[in-house]
């Protein structure tokens, strides 16, 4: 069994490129939806929403 399976590992991607900048954990049972973060986006040499892939 695994240490930890409540917290699993999300990708985020930026909504102005669509590139997957960031990979980051989240408790999927206190978080069921999708996250979203502000992050900065080095393509885009600014701070912009990224939001959780699957």
């Amino acid at each position: 069994m695994a240490k930890n399976e409540k917290r699993v590992q999300v990708t985020l991607a930026c909504e102005m490129c669509k590139r997957r900048n960031y990979i980051t954990t989240k408790n999927r049972q206190n978080d069921r939806e999708r996250i979203e973060l502000t992050k900065y986006c080095r393509w885009d040499a600014k701070h912009t929403v990224h939001k959780e892939t699957r």
